[in-house]
């Protein structure tokens, strides 16, 4: 495990280590089902066991990492009632985080969703895949922001991760990305006109055309 730069002393520890471990995560640096090894990590951070400590506790808490059988914190493992759950609940909260937003996003809200749109479709066009999913996944959150529902996005938020887990050995076809820009276009021109039936319409066609939910559809033909 490589060592970082310095981090931020007291205070923000916990928040770095936390970051750095979940975007590790989310990106399979530690893949699903292996151990987080608290020690590497603090030695990779130049930290005390301390505040890795207590980062791996906000990850089982938050549901990406679990108990094993010999007391270590692992990644957590998705079964399939799991995957169909995640679907239906990111679903569920992304039509009432879009429908709201009709309603209570302002002018600059938009511009900012606008200028989030702008730099998603440049990394679609360089096919940087790392930066596309995270402009991605800054836009769906961005709007439950700006729908003022500050509880819905921290759900979302950790919802997202488990796509995120989900997702890793599914990557994006390249001409995808430009399809999902085009799409989140769409989505927030109805947020703009305040047509909440039709922001609501294109967020659903969005959510199950993603290449997560038809893989996962297919996976349960199969099983």
């Amino acid at each position: 495990m490589t060592k970082v730069g310095t981090l931020p002393h007291r205070g923000k520890l916990t928040q770095s280590a936390y970051d750095y471990i979940r975007d590790g995560i989310l990106r399979g640096d530690f893949p699903v089902g292996s151990v987080l090894p608290e020690g590497e990590i603090a030695e990779a951070l130049g930290l005390s066991r301390t505040p890795v400590r207590h980062a791996l506790g906000r990850l089982l808490h938050e549901g990406l990492a679990e108990v094993g059988a010999r007391r270590q914190l692992l990644v957590r493992g998705f079964t399939p009632e799991h995957r169909v759950e995640v679907l239906v609940l990111r679903e569920a909260l992304e039509t009432i985080s879009v429908r709201r937003a009709c309603e209570a996003m302002t002018v600059e809200d938009v511009d900012g969703l606008r200028l989030l749109l702008i730099r998603l479709r440049r990394a679609a066009d360089a096919r940087n895949e790392d930066d596309f999913i995270e402009l991605d996944e800054q836009f769906h959150l961005r709007i439950a922001e700006g729908a003022q529902l500050p509880i819905l996005v921290g759900f979302l938020g950790q919802l997202r991760g488990f796509v995120r887990v989900l997702r890793l050995d599914m990557p994006r076809q390249p001409k995808r990305l430009g399809e999902v820009v085009t799409e989140h276009e769409q989505i927030v021109d109805a947020i703009e006109r305040g047509d909440a039936d039709t922001a609501e319409a294109l967020l659903r066609e969005h959510l199950n055309t993603s290449e997560f939910v038809v893989s996962n559809q297919r996976y349960r033909r199969r099983t």
